[in-house]
């Protein structure tokens, strides 16, 4: 918000809560790191994936921050692009888990062992 926007909303007796980008990239950071530990401590595959996609969508927070932070909207676009991707990915991905799963009968990523001799 512009200093003339926070005056008027403080002079009409709103109050105006502005959060700083710090905290953002803190939470950003949490996610991404989140997201990591589950991607490498989990064995299920759909676990795996939802980490990913956590991890994703941390980057789009800080691409955002930093976008908001810059003041353009070239971080906003590439967030834009990123969700397509991951809205094409999701469906692909989940096909292949129930592809995988109807011929393993699982989806433990230790007992998947089709690139073995």
């Amino acid at each position: 918000m512009n200093p003339a926007t926070m005056s008027a909303a403080a002079a009409a007796g709103v109050s105006v809560m502005s959060v700083a980008p710090s905290a953002y990239l803190v939470v950003g950071t949490i996610l991404f790191a989140i997201g990591l530990a589950g991607a490498l401590l989990k064995r299920n595959a759909l676990s795996i994936f939802l980490s990913i996609e956590l991890m994703m969508n941390a980057v789009n927070l800080l691409f955002l921050t930093y976008a908001r932070m810059r003041g353009d909207a070239a971080g906003q676009m590439v967030v834009f692009f990123v969700i397509a991707i991951a809205a094409a990915e999701a469906a692909i991905g989940l096909a292949i888990f129930v592809a995988l799963f109807r011929a393993r009968q699982t989806v433990d990523v230790d007992k998947i062992n089709f690139l073995k001799w």
